[in-house]
């Protein structure tokens, strides 16, 4: 999952312990007097078009907050001791591992942002598929192939899907991060807006240190518990790293093996399909009915070449491409994709259309394919969070029920943008812009 990175050095955080407990404290108190209200939901990573981190609530009360953050922290923290133990932790891994973590008050403060601004589906594809990263992931693509020959494909996923993650997720392993695991997930557990979540992945990763798979001060990663080159949380390292180069170890920071493999693997046991593309960009027919293009409306590569469909350059859809269905990332103005089944596995990794997309095209693009042909509608400009609750608030007034006015582009508020464009005329294509909005104000 692709996740901002917070650069804390762990062999100071004994030093500096008394000064994040008082910050922590700081920002729970600012949190209290702000009235925040909880917003239950396991976190994904933060790709654009992904939904920002819903509102934080104030941490739930631990025994001994009495005493001040650092006795709640304690507290919190004999809690969970004992819940590691009941599960099988063993007292060495929880003295080596558990009893010297800290919370980070730089950690609640990424999990609890709420960016204003979003970027567009083509910004980020310029970034995320930009010359530059193409040019390192096919260097990186022929280092893979050296050292780790047809790992991936033996789980029926090409090579250049793993690396293209890889790119994306840290930049071809050169940024993995430098955040202290234990440390960022016994914070999150602490603060207590995903307490469940985060105790889980806490107890996950001591797990991992205690099979020996990496000592506990080297396993480092991003702000929200995401490790190695291909930012695995700890449960999904439990349940998917391979150790493919048979030193006993799944190493997904060093082993260039261990990296491929269990990626590969994830993406085998979620649903890829060997022999299928992940999608490919289309030409829409004339007077294609948008309402078609919804990912609960599948269909076989020959029933959507029998609506009319053809590759960009006006080819037949590939043969092997089942299941699919259209994909309009800008609405009707912008390029078109029929997707399948692996793009819907690379959503597993990280559930935003614009992650799978960009992982997809990366990919494509080291294989010496295509990129995006058609023009992206660049004249647009992203809805800030505040116009997305103006929005949703207009439509629930109107009686496009859109759910609750949170400021987030979800399934829901598509579907009622594009019940009001039918409404009124606009081509149904669910795509929110400032256009739309100005229609719906009163």
């Amino acid at each position: 999952m692709t996740l901002p990175f917070l650069p804390v050095a762990r062999p100071a955080r004994r030093l500096a312990a008394l000064a994040a407990l008082a910050a922590l404290a700081a920002l729970a108190a600012l949190a209290a007097l702000a009235g925040c209200t909880t917003a239950p939901g396991a976190p994904t990573a933060a790709a654009p078009s992904a939904a920002a981190p819903p509102a934080p609530s104030p941490a739930p009360a631990v025994a001994g907050a009495d005493a001040g953050p650092s006795a709640a922290f304690g507290a919190w923290r004999s809690a969970f001791r004992a819940r590691a133990a009941a599960s099988g932790i063993t007292e060495a891994t929880l003295r080596a591992a558990l009893d010297p973590v800290q919370p980070l008050p730089r950690v609640v403060e990424l999990d609890r942002a709420q960016p204003e601004f979003t970027r567009t589906v083509w910004d980020y594809l310029d970034s995320a598929v930009s010359p530059q990263r193409v040019a390192r992931g096919r260097e990186r693509l022929q280092q893979v192939r050296a050292e780790a020959p047809a790992l991936a494909e033996r789980h029926g996923v090409p090579a250049e899907v793993v690396v293209a993650i890889s790119g994306l997720e840290s930049n071809y392993g050169r940024n993995v991060g430098d955040v202290p695991t234990l440390d960022a997930l016994a914070t999150l557990a602490f603060d207590g807006r995903r307490r469940a979540w985060a105790e889980d992945q806490l107890l996950a990763a001591l797990r991992i240190v205690q099979a020996g798979d990496i000592d506990h001060d080297r396993m480092v990663g991003s702000w929200a518990g995401a490790m190695g080159q291909t930012q695995f949380l700890p449960t999904n390292f439990l349940a998917y790293a391979v150790d493919a180069d048979g030193d006993g170890r799944r190493d997904l920071w060093g082993s260039t093996a261990d990296v491929v493999a269990s990626t590969a693997n994830f993406l085998s046991r979620v649903g890829w399909q060997a022999g299928q593309p992940w999608g490919v960009e289309v030409r829409l027919p004339p007077g294609f009915d948008l309402l078609r293009a919804d990912d609960r409306l599948r269909r076989s590569a020959d029933e959507w070449m029998a609506e009319g469909l053809r590759t960009a350059d006006g080819g037949p859809l590939p043969a092997t491409l089942a299941d699919a269905s259209v994909l309009l990332p800008a609405g009707a103005r912008g390029p078109a994709f029929l997707v399948g089944p692996n793009f819907r596995a690379i959503l597993r990794y990280n559930n935003a259309a614009a992650y799978a997309l960009a992982i997809g095209l990366l990919a494509q693009r080291l294989a010496d394919g295509p990129g995006v042909q058609a023009a992206w509608p660049r004249e647009l400009r992203p809805l800030a969070r505040s116009e997305v609750i103006a929005l949703q608030t207009a439509l629930n007034d109107r009686g496009f029920d859109s759910g609750a006015a949170d400021g987030l582009l979800g399934p829901a508020t598509r579907d009622a943008v594009r019940r009001f464009q039918r409404s009124v005329g606009l081509p149904p294509d669910g795509f929110a812009d400032a256009a739309l909005l100005q229609r719906l104000l009163p």
